[in-house]
């Protein structure tokens, strides 16, 4: 293993606690663990979450599920189903699942600065039922992320507030934005992918491939 370059670090949560203390009764207390209409209405809202996953040895992924606010079904108080629609294939959230069920959810709600935050294990789902509930324009996703839930709390604003993500005044301008056709092309490093052909795939995945 490399040295790292760092000089001062925390090795436990005694030494954590020591350097900045005990969580106020609310924040030990806000959890609870299962959906209630609070949480029911969070999630029917929200038209974007960003799901945790980790492989059986600890290897971490987090990636974004979005479509039309109330995406997500609800079954009942302790379970959810999240849909799995057309992708680049790599299934990184789902081979982590298969190895390690445990997963982190965060529900985002435009504009709102605080998020809900949900934890459990889940499974995939193939549901004939359940994925004709989740069709969009039609078409069924490709399976379900079937959530039992097991802790759920509201995170605080700070994190939106201090990055202003909610302000239009705050955002780049379009040309000063991350090119990502360029970037995907400069990662994979081959003649024949360029950033022209890397713009012609997303697009067209893009328009005929979201559902």
């Amino acid at each position: 293993m490399s040295k790292v370059p760092f000089q001062s670090v925390i090795t436990s949560e005694d030494e954590l606690r020591d350097l900045f203390g005990e969580s106020s009764p609310v924040v030990k207390n806000k959890e609870i663990d299962r959906l209630d209409h609070h949480c029911i209405d969070f999630i029917a809202k929200s038209p974007l979450l960003f799901i945790s996953t980790s492989d059986a040895s600890g290897s971490c992924d987090v990636s974004p599920r979005g479509d039309a606010a109330g995406f997500v079904h609800i079954m009942d108080e302790s379970y959810l189903v999240i849909p799995e629609r057309p992708g680049n294939r790599r299934f990184d959230s789902l081979r982590n699942i298969l190895s390690n069920p445990k997963v982190g959810l965060v529900f985002v709600i435009p504009g709102l600065k605080e998020t809900l935050r949900i934890n459990g294990s889940a499974v995939l789902v193939r549901d004939e039922d359940i994925l004709d509930h989740l069709s969009v324009q039609g078409k069924r996703p490709w399976l379900g992320i079937g959530v039992k839930v097991e802790e759920c709390y509201i995170h605080c604003a700070k994190s939106f507030m201090r990055s202003q993500v909610w302000d239009p005044d705050s955002w780049l301008a379009r040309e000063q934005l991350p090119n990502p056709s360029r970037i995907i092309a400069d990662h994979v490093n081959q003649e024949s992918v360029t950033e022209e052909t890397v713009t012609r795939a997303l697009q067209d995945s893009y328009t005929k491939r979201l559902y």
